[in-house]
């Protein structure tokens, strides 16, 4: 079994906890603590490449992250999270319109399920989700939390037309 590391970021909208192995990122969530927990010094570098590309995130200087995770999920689920990462940065798709893209239109709900149970926050992005009335939904971060992301994003493609 591989041991398990946890490494904090202190993002502008709270602390984000990742956790991994030496080999992949296996969780990015929002945790509910006032300040992030101090570095241990045996943290594997795919936890610091993934803290440094959060921050560079969360500073408007990238869009995609390029360090290796994990997901364990059902096939649905799967296939839910993969179609999530195709919603380009800065815009937002209904849950509606990843049910319609796995060419299963009455799955609006499972959709909304998959999607809560995503546990790599920011990098597959289930923040770009919503209702198909436009209104926000569902975001285990907190609602505030994914209004904050989604203007971050519009505004840093704002600033680089």
């Amino acid at each position: 079994m591989n041991k398990v590391f946890k490494l904090d970021y202190q993002s502008p909208i709270g602390v984000i906890e990742i956790i991994g192995s030496e080999e992949c990122i296996q969780s990015i969530m929002f945790v509910d603590r006032d300040s992030a927990m101090e570095h241990q010094p045996d943290v594997p570098k795919i936890l610091r490449d993934c803290y440094d590309q959060l921050d560079e995130y969360f500073k408007g200087e990238r869009k995609i992250f390029t360090f290796p995770y994990e997901q364990k999920g059902t096939l649905f689920q799967q296939s839910v999270w993969n179609e999530l990462i195709k919603v380009p940065f800065a815009e937002s798709a209904s849950y509606r319109n990843i049910a319609s893209s796995l060419q299963n239109e009455k799955a609006i709900r499972a959709v909304g399920n998959a999607n809560g149970k995503n546990k790599l926050s920011i990098v597959i992005p289930c923040h770009r989700i919503i209702g198909s009335n436009g209104s926000l939904t569902g975001y285990a971060g907190g609602l505030w939390r994914k209004e904050w992301l989604l203007n971050h994003e519009k505004e840093i493609k704002k600033r680089n037309r």
